[in-house]
């Protein structure tokens, strides 16, 4: 684990909120000359504390109205089962989240479509005609609450 000072910190929770920021700009924020802001960034950036710099798009807006929670159970839970499922779902431009869980499924995956029937071509095109997958689970969201790409700093 990485030790972080108040100032990296501080760094970290304004590029969450807007990483096209200035380096001047940040620098200010956090107190800093842009100088040694930028070594910091680029401090934090080597430890693969910053992995990536990217844009949240806005799911809506893009016509991707439906959020589907899909629980799903394999046949069996050996590795290479659980490999070439990780695999296979890698390439699905829908699934924007995938875990590998404890407890009664072997994966929880975040899946996007335009409306139901987008899903449901997901659904039978490509997830149900994955080997090994004993049964799968949909549960639709209703209402996003809260979303988050930022993580505690």
């Amino acid at each position: 684990m990485t030790q972080l000072d108040a100032i990296d910190r501080k760094i970290l929770a304004a590029l969450q909120a807007d990483c096209r920021i200035t380096m001047q700009a940040l620098a200010d924020q956090v107190n800093l000359s842009a100088s040694p802001c930028h070594r910091r960034v680029k401090l934090l950036e080597e430890r693969g504390v910053i992995s990536r710099y990217i844009a949240q798009l806005d799911q809506k807006a893009l016509g991707l109205h439906v959020s589907v929670f899909v629980s799903i159970k394999l046949e069996r839970q050996r590795e290479e089962d659980l490999e070439r499922f990780a695999k296979a779902i890698a390439g699905w431009e829908e699934v924007v989240e995938c875990y590998l869980m404890t407890g009664k499924q072997d994966y929880l995956l975040r899946v996007v479509a335009a409306d139901l029937e987008a899903y449901e071509t997901f659904l039978k095109r490509k997830l149900t005609r994955l080997d090994g997958v004993a049964s799968i689970e949909s549960s639709f969201a209703l209402q996003q609450v809260k979303y988050s790409s930022a993580l505690p700093t």
